[in-house]
């Protein structure tokens, strides 16, 4: 699995730890799975790397992949890169049974993500498209009330997060990967899976908690969109 960073010291122990917990409780269900965790360290400049190496440490799945792109989507890529390169030579065949699962650093998976997101990959899905909650603290009430009425918990959603994005390895190399972008890789590589045919499922039942912050760390990424419903908040007239 791959998680780009960028200074995300505040939140980086808590989403480490929750992908640790997930982790742990995959290895329980299937002893038998190989587990590689990395985290894409891109242009870091406070304690992100340190709490990083922390796990590391102490958990052999865990590496580190220092890049310096600021670039969310050129992290991803990178990171996907390393992991199916190393395990399959980048060959399609060879990758059909290996499973990219993405989040984010501002996020916390719960500990049956890995679980969830292997039983959906073993039902026929190519690609796992789980929601996300936002972590109410922090949030203003009627900002987070407005994201909950547009953002329906539910079966078959329309939407795309990159804290919650899995896709079988096969799937990923002949769609091309996340492109390059600053934001929106997960939406464009969602739309590539589809055009081309893939199984594509978007569920519930692995939802992700995410930092419910408006200070964006991606230009037009997740909290700039977060920045953007609270203005229109603002600017609505009374009734």
């Amino acid at each position: 699995m791959v998680i780009p960073v960028h200074n995300e010291e505040e939140h980086l122990d808590g989403a480490l730890s929750g992908v640790e917990a997930a982790v742990s409780r995959l290895r329980l269900a299937q002893p038998r799975i190989g587990v590689r965790v990395l985290v894409v360290l891109d242009s870091c400049t406070d304690g992100s790397a340190a709490i990083a190496s922390a796990f590391t440490a102490r958990n052999s799945c865990f590496s580190v992949l220092p890049v310096a792109f600021r670039s969310v989507g050129r992290s991803r890529r990178a990171g996907s890169w390393q992991v199916l390169g190393a395990l399959s030579d980048g060959r399609p065949e060879a990758a059909a049974g290996l499973w990219l699962a993405n989040t984010d650093a501002d996020s916390v998976v719960p500990d049956n993500w890995l679980v969830g997101h292997l039983e959906l990959a073993a039902a026929g899905a190519d690609a796992v498209l789980g929601s996300v909650e936002v972590d109410p603290a922090g949030v203003a009430p009627d900002l987070l009330s407005r994201w909950e009425s547009m953002h329906p918990f539910s079966e078959d959603h329309p939407h795309v997060f990159g804290a919650n994005f899995g896709i079988r390895g096969s799937a990923y190399l002949q769609a091309g990967g996340f492109p390059r972008h600053l934001a929106h890789e997960d939406r464009v590589l969602a739309a590539r899976l589809r055009e081309k045919g893939f199984d594509v499922r978007a569920t519930d039942t692995v939802r992700v908690l995410t930092s419910g912050r408006t200070q964006a760390r991606a230009p037009q990424g997740f909290g700039a969109y977060l920045r953007t419903l609270g203005m229109d908040i603002a600017l609505a007239p009374e009734n």
